[in-house]
């Protein structure tokens, strides 16, 4: 008796992942390129080389596309925070570069801004990932703000959960004043500067950390 291949459902599986990543990959240039508003799923879909309907196959609808690019967007931005899980110097000295990098993906730093905002209705597509990201970034936040303070580098009278709370409305408040005035707000820089009001930060990378910039 010859037993049914499976090579075809398990290519075909494979096949769908790997476009999937293409359009959020060829997504996330278009946006990060043409804005919000202006970025198209047809637009997306010739970059890819497949039809507008092959694309929303995979994406129902715009919001959908968005919030699973930005969802790219955080795969593609841990090679940029290099974060280590626990280690407060590291972690902050991270963010501020990342903050550094986005400066150069005006388009992308929009999206996360309007979607943001529109995701606090319970009924948006995007809720569940804004919800998720806040989740884990304050608990990883807390991790690295508890390590300063095992070492006596938390300022007095914060807490982890306080800085870390603090951190993230703060960047996000940055991003917003970026996006109306990009050559009045140095969001690097002005991270930077909050950062030494939490905490005393070790501002010279590691080796490692030299060695993966270059």
């Amino acid at each position: 008796m010859v037993r049914p291949s499976k090579r075809g459902p398990r290519g075909e599986y494979a096949k769908s992942r790997i476009t999937r990543a293409a359009i959020l990959d060829a997504a996330l240039d278009v946006f990060a390129e043409a804005g919000y508003r202006s970025g198209s799923l047809r637009e997306v879909a010739q970059r890819v080389g497949i039809t507008e309907a092959g694309l929303v196959h995979h994406f129902p609808n715009k919001p959908a596309l968005l919030a699973a690019v930005l969802g790219r967007r955080d795969e593609h931005s841990l090679q940029w925070t290099r974060m280590a899980d626990g280690n407060g110097d590291v972690t902050l000295r991270g963010l501020v570069e990342t903050a550094n990098h986005n400066s150069s993906a005006p388009g992308v730093v929009e999206l996360y801004c309007i979607l943001s905002a529109e995701a606090t209705a319970l009924d948006h597509p995007a809720r569940g990932y804004f919800v998720s990201r806040y989740e884990v970034a304050r608990t990883h936040l807390i991790g690295a703000f508890e390590d300063l303070e095992r070492q006596g580098r938390l300022k007095p009278g914060l807490t982890p959960h306080n800085a870390a709370v603090a951190t993230l409305a703060m960047m996000d408040g940055l991003q917003i004043q970026w996006l109306l005035d990009r050559d009045g707000v140095d969001m690097a820089g002005e991270l930077r500067t909050f950062f030494a009001t939490l905490a005393d930060i070790d501002w010279t990378p590691s080796a490692e950390q030299g060695e993966v910039s270059r």
